[in-house]
């Protein structure tokens, strides 16, 4: 089984029901979480200012799924969820999931990237990931999960807003 961490996100329509729906088909495919981090809001990031906060979590998942296979089936339950994708634009979505870590693997190749090529710039990734497992370590750059968010420039509030009583603050 391969240990992988999922982004999940979404600033449209019903994204909480979206997470939990999202959930259950990975598991009927073969994709089965290990533990996930709290619920987090944030403004969209690289977006107009106008379009709806969005909601992250990230998910600590194994599968015996290759990178490609658990692309393909991911996209499959975005697609089923109602994403829909519209090649170089950035929308409003009910769900998003991202593929930030397979195993150690670094890979380049035109479908897919791994690590995910910009979790280190953005702290609506950082923090939930945090959260769960910060002293993973990045196979490219060389650092923990918990020195790339004291060097992430992204100045940007990341808000808990589900998780354990009284742990909600804004980040």
């Amino acid at each position: 089984m391969h240990r992988v961490y999922l982004l999940f996100g979404g600033n449209s329509g019903d994204v909480q029901r979206a997470f939990s729906l999202a959930s259950s088909l990975m598991e009927e495919a073969g994709i089965f979480a290990v533990r996930g981090s709290a619920l987090y809001k944030s403004e969209p990031w690289e977006m107009d200012p106008d379009e709806p906060e969005f909601m992250n979590k990230v998910v600590q998942v194994k599968t015996p799924m290759s990178p490609v296979e658990l692309l393909r089936n991911l996209q499959g339950i975005e697609k089923e969820l109602g994403r829909e994708r519209h090649p170089g634009k950035v929308l409003s979505r009910v769900i998003d999931l991202d593929i930030l870590f397979f195993n150690d693997l670094v890979m380049d190749s035109p479908e897919l990237t791994i690590p995910h090529p910009r979790l280190h710039l953005r702290r609506f990734t950082l923090i939930p990931l945090h959260e769960i497992d910060p002293g993973l370590r990045h196979p490219r750059l060389k650092q923990t999960v918990r020195e790339m968010l004291e060097n992430c420039s992204d100045n940007s509030v990341v808000t808990k807003i589900s998780g354990p009583p009284g742990t909600g603050s804004a980040l």
